[in-house]
Order: C-alpha cells, then structure tokens, then sequence
C-alpha cells in the first residue's frame, strides 16, 4: 500500500515511436490531456497531515508497551502471543514511515528516489504481514477454543516461529513491485515532486493490474475470508459454553472483525474503483478520477488507523494482558525500590566514612 496517489501512463497518452528512429505523427489524446494532476487542497492536505501524524503519535507507543509486556513475559509464550510480538513490529515500523508520507502531503515529495523506494517497501511489506499476522491470530484462536488439545499446543508452539519468518518473507518478496516507485516532478512550474509508481518495464496497465490483484487477494479478501470463517466457527463454539469468559471472548473477536473492516474495506473499494477506471473499462471522467483521487487519499489514512487499533483490540482488551502488565509494572516498582534502598545505604555508609575520616 502506498501512501502517495500514483499516476502513470494512462493518465497521459504521448504517442507511439517505431523502430529505426521512424517517429509515429504525435496524436493528442483531448480526453487524458484535459485532466490535469494537481496537489491536493491545502486544507486537505493538511488535515490528513496532521491525521497521519497523530496516528504516528498513537501507534509507536501503544505498540511498544505491547512489545514490551510481551517481550519480557516470564511466561511460556503462546502462538497468538508470538503472532501478536510480530504484530507489534509491523505495525510499529509502518507507523515509522507516517511522518515521511505526512510531510509529503504538504511539502511534495523531497526525500529522493531511494527513499521513495526504500519507504513504499517498508510500508507495503507491513502492509501485508499485519493482516496475514491477523489471520494467523484468528486461526490460532480457532485451533485453542474448537480444538483444544495438548498435543495440537505443543505443536503449535514449534511451528509459530517459522510460520512468523514465513509471513515476513511472503510479505517482502509481495512488497518487491514498490522498487518501482520513483520521484516524479508533478508541475514542471513549481517543480513539485510526488512519490509514485513508474512502470518502466512492460505496460504499465498490466503492471498495476498485476500488483492490485495481489494486493487485494494476499492483503484483504484471503486473509477476511480466514478470519470471518475461524471467528464465525468460533463463536459458535462458545455460544455453546458456559461461564462469563465466553461473553468477553464474543466482545473482542466481534470488535476485532468491525474494526478491521471498517478500517480497511472504504480502501480496497475505492482502490477497485481507482483500477476499474485506469483499465478503461468504463467511459473516460476527469470528473470522477479526480474524486476517486481525493478518496484514496482519505481512505489510505484511514485504513492506517488499523495499527494503533490493534493494541487496544488484541492486548488492552485482554484479561491476560492487562495482568502481565501489572505484574511487570509491580516488578519494576520492586527493582526501583530496591535499588533506591542500596543507594541510600551507600550514601549513609559513605557518609560515615567521611566522617570518622573528618
């Protein structure tokens, strides 16, 4: 997923050049040419500036606590605890880039070409591991509630690691197509730059195609249909238990399936519709791809309200997680404490020496 709205060829038609240096007569495309790529109103654009940044402000520290508490756990680690560790980290370094794509939308693109690069893999990477890492949470838990066995666990435990390094390089080698996204001069009178896709190999149309497919496959429909058919299967499991723990689980797997749908579906529709319109597959409207434009933009930083969700979702709402929390905190009280305690003797003693020294 990339932050910046991406133009290509099929915005703008120059021609065609036949070999041995024959040039076709240069046709203008009216239709193409008279829509014009501008910025974005400076009131938009600074209001999702500043979205981006509090969801920035909001997600590194939610997602770091989370690390935390998992991280220094002194208890075995269960799968959904190690999916949720590798959660954590998705979430955080996309976050990272936010203040990159939050200037960008007020200043233009001024960062250069290997960080364009360099960030629109950083972010298309997260982008697909924290909703695999999602799936394999809501598998997890599928697993633990309709088939609870000791035997499945310890399995589970073996295998959560390599499937953790198997969901990071799925998602990396999905993220490779961002290393065609270069800094573009928008406006040969301001000399703006954007940040955004240059398919110099191939057609471009089939290019872009090729990756939303992917996208919206590898990083929405599968990994919805996973976590719809586990949660529904779930929930019924527990509709037939007893005991207040099942009314709390219902809770969070229904917040967990909302959540990520309202975050995620306003995005993948407008990108659909954003693809319907560039493949020609309906009559030409500078009209409508500038406002499928401006909804990019505003569904993109909606659909990244999803990583400072999480945390709330899978860790705060938690039973478990709010008393491993308490327990680390009453820890570090005690070491604080107790080192508090040793410096004081120090000092006394230290002290005392200087006076009977004195």
């Amino acid at each position: 997923m990339s932050i910046s709205i991406n133009f290509g060829e099929d915005y703008l038609d120059l021609g065609n050049i036949t070999d041995n240096y024959n040039y076709t007569p240069y046709v203008v495309d009216p239709n193409t040419l008279s829509c014009e790529i501008k910025p974005l109103d400076p009131t938009v654009a600074l209001t999702l500036c500043l979205l981006l940044i509090g969801i920035f402000l909001l997600a590194i520290p939610g997602n770091l606590l989370v690390g935390w508490v998992i991280g220094t756990s002194r208890q075995a680690l269960t799968p959904s605890d190690v999916y949720l560790f590798h959660l954590t980290i998705a979430d955080g370094l996309m976050a990272l880039s936010l203040p990159f794509w939050a200037v960008a939308l007020v200043k233009g693109w001024i960062f250069g070409d290997f960080m364009c690069k360099f960030l629109n893999i950083i972010i298309e990477a997260n982008f697909y591991t924290s909703i695999l890492f999602l799936a394999c949470i809501s598998i997890d838990r599928y697993l633990v509630i309709v088939h609870a066995s000791e035997s499945l666990r310890s399995r589970q435990k073996m295998c959560s690691r390599l499937i953790c390094a198997a969901v990071w390089a799925f998602g990396g080698a999905l993220a490779l197509p961002a290393l065609f996204n270069d800094a573009i001069k928008l406006d040969s009178d301001t000399k703006r730059m954007i940040c955004s896709e240059n398919f110099d190999i191939g057609s471009a149309t089939y290019w872009r195609l090729a990756t939303r497919v992917f996208r919206h496959v590898f990083g929405f429909f599968l990994p919805l249909a996973v976590m719809v058919t586990c949660y529904s299967v779930t929930i019924a499991r527990l509709l037939h238990t007893r005991g207040f723990q099942k009314h709390r689980a219902m809770k969070v797997i229904i917040a967990v399936v909302i959540a990520f749908l309202l975050c995620w579906t306003p995005f993948h529709i407008t990108m659909v519709v954003d693809t319907v319109l560039r493949a020609d597959l309906v009559g030409f409207d500078c009209a409508m791809r500038r406002t499928v434009t401006m909804a990019l933009h505003v569904t993109n930083s909606l659909a990244l309200l999803h990583s400072c969700i999480n945390p709330v979702l899978y860790a705060f709402v938690g039973e478990k997680f709010r008393r491993n929390m308490a327990l680390l905190l009453q820890r570090k009280v005690r070491q604080e404490k107790m080192l508090g305690s040793k410096f004081s003797r120090s000092t006394s003693q230290t002290s005392e020496g200087l006076g009977t020294v004195l």
